[in-house]
């Protein structure tokens, strides 16, 4: 299919992962039982910075500012989503703005740091726009996936059997721990 090939090149954790990883850090940060509409915007959150897929269908370059895994992917960007959703969300989730920044700020970043631990790709834009540079982990055990319907290939399911072990399973114990502790308290 010729429409999958310009997809299958450019590679990134499963959007599966990416959500389970900021419901589980949903889960952690609930400082009290939080409603529906709390987990969704962690996973609307989680998944934020691929919006710059859209890149692909408009002629962006890769490497460009606005790229994927660029601006979209940057500190900077995730700082002022986290403002943004902090000045918004803060009364309606009955929290203080500065916790529901923070809590915003890491989900948003967490996505960029799974992204730097993947094998593939052309790294990360962590400090654009001030810096255009983009950068991976030096230790990067996490399989890249493929976009796109690739994903059902034999490469995505070796990519999620990576993002099982290396991610899946160490989310899964913080989760956990913080169930437990709570529990315990």
């Amino acid at each position: 299919m010729p429409f999958l090939a310009p997809i299958r090149r450019e590679r990134m954790p499963t959007t599966l992962t990416h959500t389970l990883v900021g419901l589980g850090l949903a889960e952690v940060f609930a400082v009290r039982p939080m409603p529906l509409s709390f987990y969704g915007l962690a996973a609307a959150l989680s998944l934020l910075p691929d919006l710059d897929v859209v890149s692909f269908r408009l002629g962006i370059p890769y490497r460009s500012r606005f790229g994927h895994r660029g601006f979209s992917h940057s500190l900077c960007c995730a700082a002022a989503i986290s403002a943004s959703v902090a000045a918004l969300g803060s009364s309606y989730f009955a929290l203080p703005w500065w916790l529901l920044g923070g809590f915003s700020l890491i989900v948003v970043v967490a996505h960029s740091l799974l992204d730097a631990l993947t094998n593939g790709g052309g790294g990360i834009a962590f400090f654009s726009p001030f810096n255009d540079g983009r950068y991976f982990f030096p230790w990067r055990p996490v399989q890249v996936s493929p976009i796109g319907l690739a994903v059902f290939s034999r490469w995505g399911l070796r990519a999620l059997l990576s993002e099982i072990v290396w991610i899946w399973l160490p989310l899964t114990l913080l989760v956990g721990a913080v169930v437990l502790a709570r529990a315990l308290r």
